[in-house]
């Protein structure tokens, strides 16, 4: 799962959720990808060699070759998000660590807070959200259903555990 629990010393009083968004293409796999494409593309150009043609589409084929490399890349960088969800008996503090901008913040007391699973209404199904201090703010709205399901079944325990004196 994209999400992990940090280990502390005495879990009934502090906990820290890291979560973030799946990356599923490694940088060898990006390059084996994009060698493959531009081999693929290179086969029709093989009838066309010797031929004014062939240096009129190459162009295109190139850009091509360029476009799906700044679209994965882009799609990358785009794709690093991190959250980090602190729960201790006092204060439960939401950062999230955009790829581009500023940091997102949020607090509130573990007590208050409710945490809840909307299954329609929200950008995708089962969305689970952080209620309190006057506002409701996202959580993990980047990963999979079952593990948006998970993930409030586990934040909700840990919840309750810490807000309780």
């Amino acid at each position: 799962m994209p999400y992990r629990w940090e280990q502390t010393e005495t879990p009934s009083d502090r906990a820290e959720l890291h979560l973030w968004p799946h990356q599923s293409l490694s940088a060898e796999g990006f390059s084996i990808f994009i060698l493959s494409f531009f081999l693929l593309a290179l086969i029709p150009f093989f009838g066309l060699i010797g031929t004014v043609l062939l240096w009129g589409l190459l162009p295109f084929m190139l850009l091509a070759v360029g476009g799906i490399w700044f679209a994965i890349r882009r799609n990358n960088r785009d794709r690093q998000i991190l959250e980090i969800l602190t729960i201790d008996h006092e204060t439960l503090r939401l950062v999230r660590h955009n790829p581009r901008g500023p940091d997102q913040d949020w607090e509130g007391n573990p007590y208050w807070v409710k945490v809840a699973m909307h299954e329609r209404g929200g950008p995708v199904p089962y969305y689970v959200t952080l209620q309190g201090s006057g506002r409701e703010v996202e959580i993990g709205a980047f990963l999979s259903e079952d593990e948006r399901k998970t993930l409030f079944a586990e934040l909700s325990d840990r919840v309750r555990v810490l807000a309780s004196p």
